[in-house]
């Protein structure tokens, strides 16, 4: 009896949940916390605004750029500086423009998710203090007192000061404990070494970055006085400004407006399988004032509406568009329930605007400096002109009438968490095509469905493999006499992402790289 009021209890549980976390609920909270981004964008309008993905993409329609800083990497006990994800392109283009706004949220019970709290603090620091090591070491007394002995003195004196002047310390919230603060302290010079050793290049970034970079926490609760906002030029640093979109409260808000009721949910950009059925950030923003207007008992039918006519308006171009199959939720049966979801969808079923605002995915190429060689997207793939040559490593073929059959190899890979072993199966067929194409001096663009994970992975596996470590095509030659380590490994990655700035390879697939490169019997000869 007690286990069957437990079990009553539990599903009860479950029941409320759903019906507070309906489509309707998430996205209206995301409207609402949209609003406090676009009024803290608008205190610093010189400032870019930057995306944490993948959830700080739901709370803007317009953002400069993004960024990939991961909540697990700032974990009590797993702290990390992750060199696969340096994020190297929010350092200079915090430096060109005096700063940045970085973007996200956090589910209820956190001030600040981790990734603002540590990840980024972190990340700072470490690039702070490789930077003062560089100028340490570019402004030494003894090398100046050599090519400069009538100065030097002078010029010494004023690099202690600058070095003095160039914060490196560790900025962390003041919620985050003494204790916590100190072991992490104790990483960094670890970290920074690995950072100098990483292959990155420091001189750039010590010479765009004027200022040492230092992070800066708004939320809902902090208190702002328009008329005492001080200008972004007038810090003794470079601002990483952190926006938590969340509103902090501990408890379920219960919201109105003249026509709707409506749970918060804060963070509710969060886990986006979960919840949005086939909806993406820019196909919400294109049409989200008619989806909001339509309220709760509607929302669910509009949006499903919407996502099956943009994926056959993408299908009939060549895109990359899987059918979205929802399945219903066995404890709720009211169709004017506004939790209900419909069970499928016919598009010759259901009433269509024509007024639907489409969402189109990104079609950015990345050059991999003089390599010859391009990543992106599956729609870039279709869409590009300037390539000679095409290897689609995505679920879906593409067509490219203006090439040859020699000219496109389709290799259908998965990731890690579907294979473990798709990737590593077709890297030999993929580097024997690249190596006969950049051979004969073609251009080469490696694609997968979202252009960051996949087909970068398989860049990295070619640069490897055909590259010498100038970057300069050696058709494998230094690969046949160098045994590689994953710090060879990981700088040809830095290299890569100092082009490709939306590359987020995931550790599994960057596993499957390495366990094919260290085995060089499975490589061309």
């Amino acid at each position: 009896m007690e286990e069957e009021a437990k079990l009553s209890i539990y599903r009860a549980a479950r029941t409320i949940k759903r019906r507070d976390n309906t489509l309707y609920n998430a996205l209206r909270s995301i409207y609402d916390d949209s609003i406090f981004v676009g009024e803290i964008a608008q205190l610093w309008p010189d400032l870019p605004l930057l995306a944490n993905l993948r959830c700080g993409l739901w709370y803007s329609p317009k953002f400069h750029s993004t960024c990939y800083f991961k909540s697990t990497d700032g974990h009590t006990n797993n702290w990390s500086f992750n060199t696969s994800r340096l994020n190297l392109h929010v350092a200079h283009l915090a430096g060109q423009k005096g700063g940045c706004i970085v973007v996200d949220s956090t589910r209820k019970g956190k001030r600040f998710p981790d990734s603002m709290s540590k990840t980024i603090p972190i990340w700072a620091c470490v690039f702070n203090r490789a930077i003062a090591n560089h100028r340490r070491r570019t402004q030494d007394p003894a090398k100046l007192m050599e090519e400069e002995p009538h100065t030097s003195d002078e010029h010494a004196e004023n690099t202690r000061q600058t070095n003095d002047e160039w914060d490196s310390s560790l900025h962390l919230p003041l919620w985050v404990s003494k204790t916590e603060k100190a072991s992490i302290e104790d990483r960094l010079e670890e970290w920074t070494k690995e950072l100098e050793s990483s292959g990155v290049d420091i001189p750039s970034l010590a010479s765009c970055l004027k200022k040492p970079l230092r992070p800066l926490w708004i939320s809902q609760k902090s208190v702002i006085w328009l008329n005492e906002v001080p200008d972004h030029d007038s810090w003794d640093f470079t601002p990483i400004i952190l926006v938590n979109t969340s509103s902090s409260t501990g408890l379920i808000q219960h919201r109105a407006t003249s026509e709707f009721s409506w749970n918060y949910i804060p963070g509710a950009g969060d886990d986006e399988e979960s919840w949005a059925r086939g909806l993406v950030p820019e196909l919400f923003w294109n049409n989200a004032y008619d989806i909001i207007n339509s309220g709760p008992n509607v929302c669910n039918q509009k949006m499903a509406n919407m996502v099956e006519k943009d994926r056959v308006y993408r299908a009939q171009r060549g895109q990359n568009a899987p059918q979205i199959t929802v399945k219903p939720q066995k404890s709720l049966h009211s169709t004017t329930d506004p939790s209900y979801v419909e069970p499928a969808l016919s598009l010759d079923s259901r009433d269509i605007k024509n007024d639907i605002q489409f969402s189109e995915a990104d079609s950015t190429v990345y050059w991999l400096g003089a390599t010859y060689i391009a990543v992106g997207s599956a729609l870039a793939a279709a869409n590009t002109l300037f390539v000679d040559c095409i290897l689609n490593c995505g679920q879906n073929s593409i067509s490219v009438d203006r090439l040859n059959a020699k000219a496109y190899l389709h290799l259908p890979m998965v990731s890690s968490k579907f294979d473990r072993f798709s990737l590593r199966s077709n890297l030999e067929s993929a580097v024997n095509f690249a190596k006969l194409n950049l051979g004969k001096g073609k251009r080469l663009l490696v694609c997968c469905h979202d252009g960051e994970d996949i087909s970068v992975c398989v860049c990295l596996a070619i640069l490897t493999a055909l590259f010498d470590e100038g970057g300069t095509f050696d058709d494998g030659k230094f690969f046949s006499q160098t045994h590689i380590t994953k710090l060879d490994m990981r700088r040809r990655l830095v290299f890569l992402c100092r082009f490709a700035t939306r590359a987020r390879p995931s550790r599994g697939n960057l596993k499957q790289v390495f366990s094919f490169l260290s085995r060089g019997d499975n490589l061309p000869s």
